[in-house]
Order: C-alpha cells, then sequence, then structure tokens
C-alpha cells in the first residue's frame, strides 16, 4: 500500500523505521515472514537507501535477521533473552512503583484510576491493540508520577522482545481481566501513599511474565528461536 505522505532524507529514515518496528513488536509482521526492500520503498515513494538504514537499525535491536543471498527476514522472539529483560524490568519498576507512593498527588491519581477505567473498556470490548495501549500508558504514568519519566524510556528499550511476548499472552482466556486485577493492588497501594505495598504489588505483577514464558512457547511454538 502506497502511504499518503512521502517522506525524505533522514526523515524517511526515522518513519519507516518507527512503522517497521510498530509492525514487529505488535507481531502484524509475523517471525520468520520476509520483508522486501523493494515494496517498503514503493510503499513509501523513497529510494532503497532510507530502507536499508531502518533495516539495520531493526537489526541492531534484534528484531530482523538479514541474511547476504537470501534476503531479510523477521527475527523469532530469542527465549533466552527474555527472563533477564524481566528482572531488569522489574528492578526498575519496582523503584518508580514505590516512589510513585511516595510522592503522588491528587490529580496525578485521577488520570492513573482514568488509565485503569482505559483497560477495563478495552477488556470489555475484547480490543488487545487498546488494552495494550492501556497498558503500556498505566506504566509509564507510574514513572512520570515517581519524578522519573527516564526510567520507562530505558524500560521500553530493555524490553522489546518482552512486547512481543507479552502481545501472545493476551489472546489467552481470562488474561486481560487478570493483569486489571493485578493492576488494581498497585494503584490501591499508591493510593494509600503505601511505597512497599506498591513496591511488591508491581513486583507480583511482573513477575508473572516470568512464570508464563514456557506456557506461551508451547502454545505459540513458530514465535520462538529454537535453540539447538
Amino acid at each position: 500500500m502506497r502511504r499518503s505522505a512521502r517522506p525524505r532524507g533522514t526523515r524517511a529514515s526515522s518513519q519507516i523505521y518507527s512503522d517497521l518496528r510498530t509492525e514487529l513488536v505488535s507481531l502484524v509482521r509475523r517471525p520468520g515472514e520476509i520483508i522486501s526492500e523493494s515494496q517498503i520503498a514503493t510503499a513509501y515513494g523513497v529510494s532503497r537507501t532510507p530502507v536499508r538504514e531502518a533495516i539495520l537499525k531493526l537489526a541492531d535491536e534484534g528484531l530482523v535477521e538479514i541474511f547476504p543471498q537470501s534476503g531479510i527476514f523477521v527475527s523469532r522472539i530469542p527465549v533466552a533473552a527474555l527472563p533477564e529483560a524481566i528482572i531488569i524490568r522489574k528492578a526498575l519498576e519496582e523503584t518508580t512503583a514505590r516512589m510513585a507512593a511516595e510522592r503522588v498527588t491528587s490529580s496525578q491519581l485521577l488520570n492513573l484510576h482514568a488509565v485503569l477505567e482505559r483497560q477495563r473498556e478495552a477488556s470489555a470490548a475484547k480490543h488487545r491493540e487498546a488494552f495494550h495501549q492501556a497498558d503500556e500508558l498505566f506504566h509509564a504514568t507510574i514513572a512520570e508520577i515517581a519524578g522519573y519519566p527516564g526510567i520507562w524510556t530505558l524500560i521500553q528499550q530493555v524490553k522489546v522482545h518482552v512486547d512481543r511476548y507479552r502481545r501472545l499472552t493476551l489472546p489467552q482466556a481470562g488474561r486481560m481481566a487478570e493483569v486489571i486485577a493485578e493492576h488494581e493492588p498497585i494503584l490501591a497501594a499508591i493510593e494509600a501513599r503505601d511505597p512497599n505495598g506498591a513496591r511488591l504489588a508491581m513486583a507480583r505483577h511482573l513477575e508473572r511474565l516470568l512464570s508464563d514464558i514456557s506456557e506461551i512457547q508451547m502454545i505459540n511454538p513458530e514465535f520462538f528461536d529454537q535453540p539447538t
């Protein structure tokens, strides 16, 4: 599909990178799928140079694999990398939850309640993409309340493959409701100005990601790498 706007130069590369990254992380482009530089260049109305620049950045993140003489392929989710990324995220978000409970204002609490309500609405509508976006906003808002929004930026860099894995958990029966049930005690502890309670609630929430890896891999083996 040809894009309506025709980006140029560095802006073209950045736009293509952003769009492709979104498609890869959301699993719109599935692991093992071939990526055609020429098709992307045609869709954006640009030469292959900015496409290649975007592809190289995505390869650096491990989202695509480049095989000379064979082509460019969407990478599979690296199972071995998931636990470390989740542990890093957990350590950082325990800190933001604790600090949010120490610093939260009344208006910030109202905002956090509104974000959680968006998740409930998305869950009721069975709209997984809207649910995921509200989930991201919930965690980003906690980092902002803590006074360290840059921590969320760092987490986003660390959790790229975790996000791909998380997309596979949402179709599981009852999972969206479970996430909301895990978010509610985090919010309750922040509202109660209970730093340790907020930290523990966040830890329990993110530990679930660790415990589900094997089950999700078993259900969706084609999405994961198969180390020998």
